[in-house]
């Protein structure tokens, strides 16, 4: 390292920080997706306990639209598997979301770690 000019070394220090800050920022998004995911599974999980515990046939109303302003009339059965479905793919989501997160802890230990050994490598002045 020490036959690399000064402005090289600036340039590769400056280049591990922000892989570094990106990783960071990208981590903390991904934290918070899979929170937001594991509460709407949650959710889920809890409306569905509720529909099994019905007993016979009940009108169940499912709301439609972007506002969910209008409701549809839906049998138990429909409204179970599709909530069973929703709650699997949010399932899916999480733990590629997690897969993510651990990738990009991984990245940002590595840079932190480049930081380091550059730091601790360098002669003292």
């Amino acid at each position: 390292m020490a036959t690399l000019s000064d402005e090289t070394l600036r340039k590769i220090l400056n280049q591990i920080q922000q892989t570094a800050i990106q990783s960071q920022r990208a981590l903390n998004v991904s934290k918070q997706q899979i929170a937001a995911k594991e509460r709407e599974r949650r959710i889920l999980q809890l409306t569905i306990e509720e529909i099994t515990s019905l007993q016979g046939d009940v009108n169940l109303y499912k709301g439609v639209g972007k506002m969910h302003v209008s409701f549809l009339n839906v049998p138990r059965p429909t409204m179970e598997k599709d909530l069973k479905s929703e709650e699997k793919d949010l399932t899916e989501d999480i733990k590629n979301l997690e897969k993510k997160s651990k990738y990009l802890e991984k990245q940002f230990n590595d840079a932190q770690a480049q930081l380091r050994d550059i730091f601790h490598s360098a002669p003292n002045q």
